[in-house]
């Protein structure tokens, strides 16, 4: 009897063995849990494996048949994807789907609207975002669960290639009564010794802790956090100033405190947004098109979502 299921059965399937969880591929498919369930079901009588081992209150997780079952299905999702862009190339039509990852400081200000825009230039494209830290996107461009991404030249290996897009200063987020909240410009020096509320990210709180280190300084780090949300409160209420390259169009904290930013003075290294991609990659026809839209649509003149009103850099001598 020949076996019958869809790629959309396989794509459920990875989804629930990555998350461990018939929920939360739902959320991440936006379908509902009883369409994935019933999905694994007919996979596994189809096959006549048990493809996960369900476990009470703890999600799911493969069998010893299901993570080969799943390492196939990979491949077989890869293929048809490789198919689809195939015919793009072929008939000179952007198409296929577009695995984007954002940095998560800049996702939610940044990628909804560049998003948008391309699909609507490319109705043909289906684009499906991820939000990570600096590392994870590295990891996921190299095992191919990314295409690209858009992120900061942090750290880019030699086997991936980036594509700078923009500029973005250092900027010193503070508390609207903060001593130094009016000033033209802050450096260092006038920092280190005032509590800091670090965003503490792989590769990105090594960024801005090397501005301190640059001058000789270390920064009196009060909180740490991995949500810039996060900080923006804590700063917004007095806890300490924070340091970012992002300056959004609402210049208020998530609970409403008002923000003030700051030029960073001195000879600081902007961080510079970008795509970060696997080499080679850049040549399919859909990835060269998102470039070009991104290239575009973020320059050091414009950023959707982000100010770019910059004050002249202040250099101390």
């Amino acid at each position: 009897m020949a076996l019958r299921f869809t790629l959309r059965q396989l794509e459920y399937l990875v989804a629930v063995g990555e998350s461990g969880s018939i929920i939360l591929a739902a959320e991440k498919l936006h379908v509902s849990s009883p369409s994935i369930s019933a999905a694994i079901g007919q996979l596994e009588d189809q096959l006549g494996l048990q493809i996960f081992v369900r476990h009470h209150a703890k999600g799911l997780s493969p069998s010893q048949a299901g993570r080969q079952i799943l390492a196939q299905a990979r491949k077989i999702l890869a293929e048809a994807e490789a198919m689809n862009r195939l015919a793009g190339e072929i008939s000179g039509n952007v198409r296929g789907h577009l695995a984007l990852g954002c940095l998560l400081t800049f996702a939610q200000v940044v990628v909804p609207r560049l998003r948008r825009e391309f699909e609507g230039r490319h109705p043909l494209v289906s684009v499906s975002q991820s939000e990570l830290n600096q590392q994870e996107i590295i990891d996921s461009l190299r095992s191919g669960n990314l295409d690209v991404a858009l992120t900061y030249d942090l750290e880019i290996p030699e086997d991936l290639i980036f594509v700078p897009l923009a500029k973005l200063p250092p900027y010193v987020l503070l508390p609207e009564g903060h001593e130094f909240a009016h000033q033209k410009a802050i450096s260092v020096d006038q920092l280190h010794e005032h509590p800091m509320i670090l965003l503490d990210l792989p590769l990105s709180a090594d960024y801005f802790l090397s501005l301190f280190r640059a001058a000789g300084l270390r920064p009196k780090i009060a909180e740490r956090t991995r949500d810039l949300a996060v900080v923006r409160s804590l700063v917004g209420n007095g806890y300490g100033y924070s340091i970012a390259n992002v300056r959004p169009l609402n210049e208020r904290a998530p609970d409403g405190q008002k923000l003030c930013f700051v030029p960073l003075a001195g000879p600081v290294r902007p961080m510079v947004m970008g795509l970060a991609m696997a080499k080679g990659i850049e040549s399919l026809l859909t990835i060269r098109a998102f470039i070009a839209h991104c290239q575009e649509t973020i320059t050091n003149d414009s950023v959707p979502g982000i100010n770019l009103h910059h004050a002249p850099v202040v250099r101390q001598f």
